[in-house]
Parts: C-alpha cells; structure tokens; sequence
C-alpha cells in the first residue's frame, strides 16, 4: 500500500508560523527602499522577526532564481493579522508594484518532529 501524506490540518503544529516569500524579480529604486525603510515597523506589534532577509543562497539541485525571505510570528494569526494590518497594506504596493513574488503563510512543526509525522 502506498504511504499517504497527511493534509497539513491533522499535522502536530507549534504555535510558531512562517510568512515566506520567493522574490524571483525584483526592480530597485525608491518604492522597494521605501517598502524596505517602513517594513519593520509593521512587524514589531504581530511578533513577526526576519529569520531569512536575501541571503546568499547555494542552489544544491535544479535552479533557483531570486532571493528567500522568512518572517517568524508567534502563530498563523499574528501573521495573518500583520498582512491585513492597515499599516502593511499600505506599503504593500511598494513591493507587489516593483516584484515578482510567491507569498506563503506555513505553520512550523511541534518538537520533536520526524519525517515519517507526515504519514498515516
């Protein structure tokens, strides 16, 4: 029988969540400077920290274009609540008008977690 991998609703989750972003293109000039000068305030009253900022990335397999960015909050709500929050949309269109950009909320794991937690 094939294993099976488990929807991520019945997987054990810490509270911790992850907003990710793969910036694949990015135009420089003002607006991004301006998103870059008036992110972190954003932040700071949902919990949310960088954990990844565009760090040199070593592509191990296949390609990988752009640049990754983590942001860690307490749980999937604080995160969710910072991207609604009237403060982040308003600079938003500084980065989603100057970007190509994936955008992902993800839930960390409970410790200790294994590979094989996925499988029923």
């Amino acid at each position: 029988m094939k294993p099976v991998v488990r929807p991520s609703t019945t997987r054990r989750y810490a509270t911790t969540a992850y907003a990710v972003a793969h910036m694949r293109q990015v135009t420089p000039g003002p607006q991004i400077v301006e998103y870059l000068h008036k992110i972190d305030e954003t932040l700071e009253p949902f919990g949310g920290r960088f954990v990844v900022h565009g760090g040199e990335v070593e592509v191990v397999e296949n390609t990988w274009p752009g640049y990754l960015i983590v942001i860690e909050f307490p749980n999937r709500q604080q995160a969710r609540a910072w991207y609604d929050s009237p403060a982040y949309q308003e600079i938003l269109p500084l980065r989603t008008g100057n970007s190509q950009s994936d955008v992902v909320f993800v839930d960390g794991v409970q410790h200790p977690h294994k590979a094989t937690d996925v499988l029923e």
